[in-house]
């Protein structure tokens, strides 16, 4: 389970990735990478697919934000091999978020980043950057 202080520094250092693509136009969109080879792509933008299988809430929020949910692509716990974390809206809370993505293929994007022990993950601070799949893609 991912501790409120590493939460806190994933939310500061994805702020700080997002300020710096913004002074930047992208000119091309990001390369699609599988759940299984994100870890080959750390600190790079992409585009990662799959199945929310599992998800998990922590016990504490984040102030403005509520509560973050992580969601498990492809490979549940106890071995995941990619994650994204998404909240909910103020108004339906981590289970809106849950409602929304799981057991559907989805799309996440954004930059891929890593925590020691941990799989894979983007962190979707703006839901724009998940895009729902239909289930033949």
């Amino acid at each position: 389970m991912i501790n409120m202080k590493t939460l806190i520094v994933m939310l500061f250092l994805t702020s700080l990735s997002f300020a710096q693509n913004a002074a930047s136009a992208p000119s091309a969109p990001p390369p699609r990478v599988a759940p299984a080879d994100a870890k080959s792509h750390v600190g790079e933008m992409a585009t990662v697919c799959g199945k929310a299988v599992d998800n998990k809430i922590p016990k504490y929020g984040i102030a403005g934000r509520g509560k973050p949910v992580s969601f498990d692509i492809d490979e549940p716990q106890p071995n995941p091999i990619f994650y994204f974390v998404a909240f909910g809206t103020q108004t339906g809370g981590p289970q809106e978020v849950i409602a929304a993505y799981q057991g559907k293929r989805v799309c996440v994007t954004g930059k891929i980043n890593m925590q020691p022990t941990f799989a894979p993950f983007i962190l979707a601070a703006d839901r724009s950057q998940i895009k729902i799949q239909a289930e033949d893609q």
